[in-house]
């Protein structure tokens, strides 16, 4: 029988509570007021899966999470809360970390392909209405049947470019293809340039296992994408970004059943920014992704200031809640802290909605599922402490784990092999080239038939002086003007032309 393993979340002096590893791929949420502790209880979660052996992927949007990578400082008022919980075997210790960054600034780049975006995740990012949706699907449908690779952004261009040029062709197969629909998305696409796009749209593009490795002493490696400056300037990369991930995990995983725990989590810091202004289309398939990406083993984990910032749909499938405080200064807070405390198993020793108000930092209340998937009643308790360090790493040493990192060197220059736009180039200077080669023969033709018109014009002009029978013709044509000259004529010219 295998051993159950438990992630110890905090405690309250009188118990701790712990979360079932096996069912950490049922998901869950960590909100609460700015300034309440949700950074450190995202990092307390990360470091425990890297310590049962579960890689971890995680967006941090303000650069504080780093100092997962160093050991926890000796601090009193960790003796302290130490003491309160009751940990037994607490030891200040850094987790294996490898740092990623858009901008390749803060770690190793991370990309991946226009065409592993796809038009639905791309159409939202360029904020499109249905009608340049449309021509962006069939942008992605004709480069299939070209054979042709959209990698990169100017790959997208120029096909865009090419379906304009060529829509008369098109329409009967693909429907109409508006040239004021491809402006549009055209100009998204400039904007898009602006806020980094191209950083993140390209190749090598990143290889899943190398988000999915242990260390060689069998800890889960934390992923470290550094969004800091990715959320100030595109908030909608940000999202667009992780939601690709999250597909790209479902469509690549294989089933895994009920393992004693996850093979991989992930943990989505400013969750909201995934469903603002997103069409109603693609809110259903992140609650299906959500709900069957469990089989694979992946366990998913929202951050945000209330837990209202992610759909009732897949709310209602988040199996730990670790809810901090929430301040209700208006009617409307009042309402959303009346809302919250009902998502909670109720506790009869609390009142969850007056607790809420009430926590103090690192302070939350807690419900987690049992062996048996059910949800256990809600508990007020404090987060324990991190073995590893609270804050940022220095920059230097950031910079000298980033040297240090088994993937140093393999994602640092980009690629650019052909693909759409150089294809499309061959085609058009193919093309360009058939064109130049008609045009020189057509011009080649008119040409030598100047110069023989022009020879025989010379030929004409050789001589002046007329034959006998020219002259004959000539003098008969002059006696053209009576009827007798002309019936000599007809008879005389007749003779000579049988003859």
């Amino acid at each position: 029988m295998t051993e159950k393993i438990s992630l110890l979340i905090g405690g309250n002096g009188t118990q701790t509570v712990t979360m079932d590893a096996r069912m950490a791929n049922r998901h869950g949420m960590v909100s609460g007021a700015t300034g309440t502790g949700k950074t450190v209880t995202l990092q307390i979660l990360a470091e425990n899966f890297s310590q049962i052996g579960v890689p971890v992927f995680l967006a941090d949007v303000k650069g504080d999470v780093s100092g997962v990578g160093k050991p926890a400082k000796p601090h009193p008022k960790i003796d302290e809360r130490i003491a309160t919980i009751g940990i037994e075997n607490y030891e200040m210790q850094p987790s294996p970390v490898v740092f990623w960054d858009l901008f390749g600034k803060k770690g190793h780049p991370i990309r991946t392909t226009v065409s592993e975006i796809g038009p639905l995740l791309l159409s939202n990012l360029l904020e499109l209405n249905e009608t340049q949706t449309g021509i962006l699907y069939s942008c992605f449908k004709i480069a299939d049947d070209q054979g042709l690779l959209i990698l990169d952004l100017k790959d997208l261009r120029s096909m865009l470019i090419w379906m304009g040029d060529n829509r008369a062709q098109l329409r009967s197969e693909y429907g109409n293809i508006s040239t004021a629909s491809i402006g549009a998305i055209q100009r998204g696409l400039l904007v898009l340039e602006e806020q980094g796009a191209e950083y993140l749209l390209g190749e090598p593009a990143i290889e899943l296992d190398d988000l999915m490795s242990l260390d060689f002493s069998g800890r889960g490696v934390i992923n470290i994408l550094d969004a800091s400056k990715l959320i100030q300037t595109s908030p909608k990369l940000y999202a667009t970004f992780l939601l690709w991930l999250l597909a790209e995990l479902f469509e690549s995983l294989p089933e895994v059943g009920d393992a004693e725990k996850p093979k991989f989590v992930m943990f989505f810091d400013e969750a909201h920014l995934l469903f603002d202004d997103a069409p109603r289309v693609l809110v259903d398939k992140i609650e299906q992704v959500v709900r069957l990406i469990r089989s694979k083993g992946v366990g998913i984990y929202f951050i945000s200031q209330s837990p209202l910032d992610v759909p009732e749909e897949i709310l209602g499938q988040l199996g730990l809640k670790i809810q901090h405080a929430l301040r209700a200064f208006t009617p409307k807070d009042q309402k959303a802290v009346r809302i919250v405390a009902d998502t909670f198993r109720s506790n009869p020793k609390l009142d969850t909605k007056g607790v809420i108000t009430e926590l103090g930092v690192g302070e939350a209340l807690v419900s987690t599922l049992n062996a048996k998937g059910i949800p256990t009643q809600v508990e007020r308790i404090l987060i324990r402490p991190p073995e590893s360090r609270i804050g940022p790493m220095s920059a230097a040493e950031r910079k000298e784990q980033v040297q240090r990192s088994p993937y140093r060197g393999r994602y640092d220059k980009t690629l650019d092999r052909d693909s759409a736009h150089e294809m499309l180039v061959a085609r058009a200077q193919k093309s360009a080239a058939e064109e130049a080669r008609l045009q020189k023969q057509e011009a080649e033709r008119e040409l030598a038939e100047q110069k023989a018109k022009a020879q025989s014009k010379t030929k004409k002009r050789r001589s002046t002086r007329q034959t006998p029978t020219e002259a004959f013709i000539s003098s008969a044509a002059r006696s053209i003007g009576s009827s007798l000259g002309r019936r000599v004529i007809r008879g005389v010219l007749g003779s000579l032309f049988k003859g």
